[in-house]
């Protein structure tokens, strides 16, 4: 493990709070679509990513999710940072995108290294400012920019996320992220095959030109 921590984390900790890591972290290796956290959950450690994707998503009051944003190798996500500190339940759904590595820290761990190192409160600060944005930009998305326009974003953001311009959602998958529905998708995506962004096919669609 800590050789994975230093190629992911060693140019933001010092030597001393990389071994600590290595010692009160727990390796958790997730599959594709594995729930990590849901809503209501309390939170009773935090995650460093290693490799692969995490989509966080909201609910509304129906039961309609909206995805805000996903994580990445060598983040971790601010909601989690946020119950960790408030000892509060979480108000994110949180799934593997990809197969994903994580490193699990105890919360307990939290305030100490705020404390006790410079490089862990700096982390947490941008992790923060990092997660904000990538909020601010959903909240744009929604207010400014028509679904065609949103749908491109995603689909765009899935191929980036996945290293690949094959997309496995599903129709309604992706009508639930973007909270709109099924019909409506599937209507852009027909438009969009015709202006030759995408190939839809069976079981996936294809990035072309996007």
């Amino acid at each position: 493990m800590i050789q994975d921590l230093k190629n992911n984390f060693g140019y933001l900790f010092e030597e001393s709070l990389l071994n600590e890591i290595n010692q009160v972290g727990t390796y958790k290796d997730v599959p594709e679509g594995y729930k990590m956290m849901d809503i209501g959950d309390y939170v009773r450690s935090m995650p460093l990513l290693i490799s692969g994707a995490i989509k966080i998503l909201r609910e509304d009051n129906d039961g309609d999710e909206l995805l805000l944003y996903f994580l990445e190798k060598g983040d971790t996500c601010a909601m989690t940072l946020t119950c960790c500190i408030g000892q509060t339940k979480s108000e994110i759904r949180a799934i593997a995108e990809t197969d994903a590595t994580l490193i699990m820290i105890p919360i307990q761990k939290m305030e100490e290294w705020s404390g006790k190192y410079k490089s862990w409160r700096n982390f947490v600060f941008e992790s923060y400012h990092n997660r904000l944005n990538e909020m601010f930009s959903t909240i744009d998305s929604i207010a400014f920019l028509k679904m065609d326009e949103r749908l491109l974003k995603y689909l765009k953001e899935k191929s980036r996320i996945a290293k690949d311009n094959i997309i496995h959602s599903t129709h309604q998958e992706i009508a639930y992220e973007l909270h709109t529905s099924r019909v409506v998708i599937s209507r852009l995506l027909k438009k969009l095959e015709n202006l030759g962004k995408l190939e839809l096919h069976r079981n996936h669609i294809l990035v072309k030109n996007i």
